[in-house]
């Protein structure tokens, strides 16, 4: 059956996690979708499948993300044995027709049919070092098992000399192909009402606080909406405790300028929202902002392409086999 990878060479940042919701927001009105995910620092073991009830204890941020965006409208559940979980996944009602496993390059006991790898446009895999000297955590030979090669992050104007640069330096074979997409941030929202907001036209302060890989885009989204930024940052999905909570207020106190905002990414909220913490930043003006995915010039039609003919080829493939053992 279909099963699309999406997964990176580096530690993260590269942005998996919303170039996987746009590959579920692109299947899922044709196909019936599930994203199966390890679920990184959740306190459940084996296989979870998430619900309205989930909590990142039970799932992990990530996941909990894809279940907070799609609801009901597409499967997303967890397990680290990703055999097991997609085992799991075809004995639910309602058997998905398309899995996309996310952080999957590394994990060789399945090998899907798509394989996409990202990488940052600041920090290509091809000009990083294996760690601890970089943040590479596999080979850079691994590349060679992409189908797709995704540079993300990009600037929204990418010339075609700079294009030509990166591509001579990727060298993907005759057999890859390679995009380039860019973040696009929508509407803020207010937290932890969950309620679509706008940014006013300048901010005197605006304090950022991150528990992600590479926070740089956003600040400098946000360093034209304010005269001051301040940066909190946090390890990549990094757990906010007490102590954390009151810095973030603290902070806040000691900024002594009227029209101030504290900003967060969609990832952070999520981490947040069921925090008992939460409450000691009663009444202060916090928003997070989600991102899409966009793709430059043609490269977002041959990438949807790309993907829906994979998705409907092997769709076929899968009903002939499965009339084929009926008989």
């Amino acid at each position: 059956m279909p099963v699309i990878g999406v997964g990176n060479l580096a530690l993260g940042g590269t942005g998996k996690t919303p170039h996987t919701e746009y590959l579920a927001h692109l299947l899922k009105d044709e196909f019936r979708v599930a994203i199966l995910s390890r679920g990184y620092l959740r306190k459940s073991r084996g296989f979870v499948l998430a619900d309205s009830k989930s909590t990142i204890s039970d799932i992990g941020d990530e996941p909990l993300q894809y279940r907070q965006n799609f609801g009901n409208t597409i499967v997303v559940a967890v397990d680290r044995n990703r055999c097991r979980g997609v085992r799991e996944l075809l004995k639910i009602k309602n058997t998905p027709e398309a899995i996309i496993l996310d952080d999957a390059l590394q994990h060789r006991f399945i090998k899907p049919g798509l394989s996409l790898l990202l990488t940052d446009y600041r920090r290509l895999y091809t000009d990083d070092f294996l760690m601890p000297a970089g943040k590479l955590r596999d080979l850079k030979s691994s590349a060679k098992r992409a189908d797709i090669i995704i540079v993300t992050k990009t600037e929204k104007i990418l010339s075609p000399i700079v294009k030509k640069i990166i591509l001579e330096k990727i060298k993907p074979t005759n057999l890859q192909k390679v995009y380039f997409s860019y973040i696009k941030y929508d509407s803020p929202t207010r937290f932890p009402s969950l309620e679509k907001t706008k940014f006013e036209k300048l901010y005197s302060t605006i304090i950022l606080f991150t528990g992600v890989a590479n926070p740089y885009p956003l600040k400098d989204h946000l360093r034209y909406r304010c005269r001051e930024l301040i940066t909190l940052d946090f390890p990549d999905h990094h757990n906010y405790t007490k102590r954390d909570i009151l810095l973030i207020k603290k902070t806040w106190e000691e900024q002594f300028t009227k029209h101030k905002l504290i900003v967060t990414t969609e990832k952070d909220a999520m981490r947040l929202i069921n925090s008992p913490y939460l409450r000691l930043l009663k009444n202060l003006p916090i928003v997070y902002l989600s991102i899409q995915v966009k793709f430059h010039g043609q490269d977002g039609k041959n990438f949807n392409r790309q993907i829906i003919d994979y998705v409907r080829e092997n769709q076929r493939n899968s009903s002939i086999s499965s009339v084929k053992d009926k008989r």
